[in-house]
């Protein structure tokens, strides 16, 4: 028993110094495959892909990305607490509960874990959005989102997803382009940006009226320094609230 403890132990130690150095690695190094590539590769779905650096990429992805799912991404660490804060609200209440989850938690998803929802999955995601927090920094972990992920059946990243549905680079993608492919999360395996739905329309206008919502969107350390005093006012505010409706129940 102490002998199979102590293998235990080796292997803990050692996935745990593995998962540290991939993530280093993956600072500089593009990440080549992922497992929901593979998993999909085994159905049947094939893997295009080609990866581009984050200035080939068009900024009205970038906006359209952090409008539509993530509005607070240059400023939190990694959690969007504020949005946690509504989710378990709207859980209470009974309502459909509204996703919670950052870009940088999809991305460590994307690029680490299986597909699926069980809460050992979960706290690998925790564990491996803190690492690329802290090691990779907020353009790095954008790159890493826009290049991996499932942008269609067998369809992964911008510039993949540029030339399937639109046959043009990412680079070039206009306003509504970006708003489209975006608003095929999550289900982008049943919807076709290039033929949208009325649905898709609707979804694709909401997010081009955020997009100038979201004011400068860079990745220098002045502009994430000061998203950053701005998310934490509002968090702190939105504690208040919160306390203040807890205290009148």
């Amino acid at each position: 028993m102490k002998r199979a403890l102590r293998y235990i132990g080796i292997f803990a130690v050692a996935m745990f110094l593995l998962s540290i150095v991939i993530t280093i690695a993956y600072r500089w190094i593009n990440p080549p495959i992922t497992p929901l590539m593979i998993s999909q590769a085994f159905n049947g779905a094939g893997i295009k892909k080609e990866w581009v650096s984050l200035d080939q990429i068009s900024h009205n992805l970038v906006c359209a990305s952090i409008a539509s799912e993530d509005n607070n991404f240059l400023g939190h660490r990694g959690f969007d607490i504020g949005a946690i804060y509504d989710a378990i609200e709207e859980h209470n209440r009974g309502k459909r509960q509204r996703g919670a989850s950052t870009i940088s938690q999809q991305t460590a998803k994307n690029v680490f874990l299986w597909s699926g929802k069980s809460w050992v999955r979960k706290g690998f995601e925790v564990y491996f959005t803190f690492l690329i927090e802290r090691i990779w920094g907020k353009e790095r972990i954008m790159e890493v989102y826009l290049n991996v992920i499932e942008m269609g059946t067998g369809v992964y990243g911008a510039e993949a997803a540029a030339q399937h549905y639109f046959g043009r680079s990412a680079a070039k993608l206009t306003k509504r382009q970006a708003a489209l492919l975006v608003s095929a999360y999550p289900a982008p395996r049943h919807r076709d940006p290039a033929h949208p739905t009325a649905f898709l329309n609707k979804r694709a206008a909401q997010i081009q009226r955020l997009m100038p919502l979201m004011g400068t969107i860079a990745f220098d350390d002045e502009c994430i320094e000061a998203a950053r005093e701005r998310y934490d006012k509002y968090v702190e505010k939105r504690k208040a609230t919160r306390n203040r409706s807890n205290n009148k129940k």
